[in-house]
């Protein structure tokens, strides 16, 4: 173990010291040039635009995104002198056939994540004889999506060399392979400007840092100019309530500017001359870059993205108001949870109708506004175009949520309808014991699985944060809506009298009924929501329920009835 351990290291020592010192091998360099240029131009159509910026001698860090395996030689297009880049380390443990390959071109290997000072010192030598090192600042493949965040090391690389900072980008080559199959999608390579910074033999990490903080932005306008995905820089959240202003809060602590949206000019008016929503979210001051107003009067057209955070019975009205000024491109997420009505249709599936080739995602899982502020949340976005999904995970990401995506809508939308309902049930069925409540609540949600299953759900949306993770989550938060209207109707208070008492909306009374309906047309059995449907319309008690889930069933041989 110890000998391979000590032959991997002195082979590695071997590839930085011919990069670094005896460089490229220059019958591969110019064998591989020669053939695969123009294959590169006719098969992939490469275009590389800005090679007047490139100096043609000299030492130059060529800072780029990084999409693709395909990046490094699409880049060296550029120029016609070899360029050296550090590759993953274990791109150099596969076979000895690939490692002298990359090793020839001028690959050498980093250890990604452990700083490694090694592949550093052997890109300063490359430099120092006046080469060029293509470093990607991202420090790792990003896509799909916008770019990702710039890493240090070319900050320290440009103040340690002195080097020029060419910023470089290229789109098109995560498109190219899929598996073992390299198809021929158009990729393009954009240089800038170089940046020039004064030489630092040993630069701190703040100010190599901010280096790099200067160099990214000239790689992403390289990028936004070939058309690539920006991040999410504008958002609009219609819904001033507490989850609504909570993603507000959040996005902006991130950089978004956000708009958020109040129901009434008045509770606008509120909102913005105290900085704090006081009903929905005491005690959480407003950021400066929140500006709040009307729903109605919200700039949607220049907005990169529109979050519907209000309750799912008032979707028809704000999506028939909004729609029309949505721009071009603008996004739309959708937060509610429950069915529409009068059909019952899923909230993403409706609005998605209303919006045309828009794109749109949901958002799902364990999500309670204040907590989320104060402790971060994980969330699932859920949708079907995975360059939204991607702006979005790291517009939340950069707000301290840890996201999950999935293309399963429905599973994740129909995991919180089962989830509000299971939260009344439980509550409701109290009355009778933990006992009573633990099983309404697993017998509520076991009868929507059945029915997402039918509809094609995937099982981890019910078993992951979507579903069992937003179900304990709403069981044990003391103020939710839905744990709240159980415990009413459990103390004999009709449905009629919890709206108004609660003062917000508890999405699984209104659901409730569209979910019998909607259960009864895919003929599932649901006698667990059936039964607590009655309770809810008046025409049972919550003791009555409760002892409907325990009640033992009937066996008639093998069967259950």
């Amino acid at each position: 173990m110890c000998a391979g351990i000590g032959n991997e290291g002195m082979e590695r020592e071997k590839l930085l010291e011919k990069a670094g010192g005896h460089g490229v091998n220059r019958v591969v360099f110019r064998v591989v040039r020669f053939f695969f240029l123009p294959f590169f131009r006719s098969y992939f159509r490469l275009s590389t635009l800005g090679r007047e910026h490139v100096p043609k001698s000299g030492a130059t860090i060529y800072a780029s995104n990084h999409r693709s395996f395909l990046d490094p030689f699409v880049i060296s297009a550029l120029g016609r002198r070899p360029l050296y880049f550090v590759a993953k380390r274990e791109l150099f443990e596969k076979n000895r056939l690939q490692t002298w390959f990359l090793n020839s071109l001028g690959a050498f290997p980093i250890d990604r994540g452990h700083g490694d000072n090694d592949s550093m010192e052997t890109a300063l030598r490359i430099l120092a004889r006046g080469d060029g090192v293509m470093i990607f600042v991202e420090g790792t493949r990003v896509r799909p999506g916008p770019l990702g965040h710039p890493r240090s090391g070319v900050g320290r690389l440009a103040l340690q060399s002195g080097a020029p900072v060419v910023p470089v980008a290229v789109i098109g080559t995560e498109n190219v392979r899929r598996g073992w199959k390299i198809y021929p999608r158009k990729v393009t390579v954009r240089a800038g400007a170089p940046l020039t910074f004064p030489q630092v033999e040993d630069p701190s990490h703040e100010l190599a840092k901010s280096v790099a903080e200067r160099v990214w932005p000239c790689v992403e306008m390289q990028w936004e100019w070939l058309g690539g995905a920006v991040p999410l820089r504008r958002v609009a959240i219609v819904g001033a309530g507490g989850w609504g202003t909570s993603l507000a809060v959040a996005l902006a602590r991130a950089g978004v500017a956000v708009e958020l949206g109040a129901r009434s000019a008045e509770q606008a008016s509120e909102i913005a001359a105290a900085r704090v929503n006081e009903r929905y979210l005491p005690g959480v001051a407003l950021d400066g870059a929140i500006s709040v107003t009307e729903a109605a009067k919200i700039d949607l057209q220049h907005a990169d993205a529109v979050v519907l955070a209000v309750p799912t019975g008032d979707l028809p009205a704000v999506i028939g108001e909004m729609a029309p000024r949505l721009g071009a491109t603008t996004g739309v997420v959708v937060t509610s949870k429950g069915l529409v009505p009068p059909s019952g249709e899923l909230p993403t599936a409706y609005c998605a109708a209303r919006i045309g080739e828009r794109p749109i995602a949901c958002l799902g899982g364990p999500g309670h506004a204040a907590d989320a502020l104060e402790h971060g949340a994980s969330l699932v976005v859920a949708g079907d175009d995975k360059n939204f999904l991607a702006q979005l995970r790291r517009a939340f990401a950069d707000a301290n949520f840890d996201v999950t995506l999935t293309a399963d809508v429905t599973g994740v939308e129909l995991a919180g309808v089962a989830t509000n309902a299971a939260v009344l049930a439980a509550s409701t069925a109290s009355v009778a014991g933990p006992n009573a409540a633990g099983a309404a609540a697993g017998k509520v949600f076991s009868e929507v699985a059945s029915y997402a299953e039918q509809l094609g759900s995937k099982p981890e949306s019910w078993t992951g944060l979507a579903g069992v993770g937003d179900l304990v989550a709403s069981v044990v938060a003391a103020g939710g809506r839905n744990r709240r209207a159980g415990e009413m109707l459990a103390a004999g208070v009709s449905a009629q009298e919890i709206r108004p008492e609660i003062g917000q909306v508890a999405e699984a009374l209104d659901s409730l009924p569209l979910l019998v309906e909607a259960l009864d047309r895919a003929h599932v059995r649901a006698p667990a929501i059936n039964a607590l449907a009655e309770v809810v319309a008046g025409q049972s008690d919550a003791a009555s329920f409760a002892e409907s889930i325990i009640e033992p069933r009937r066996v008639v041989g093998a069967r259950v009835v």
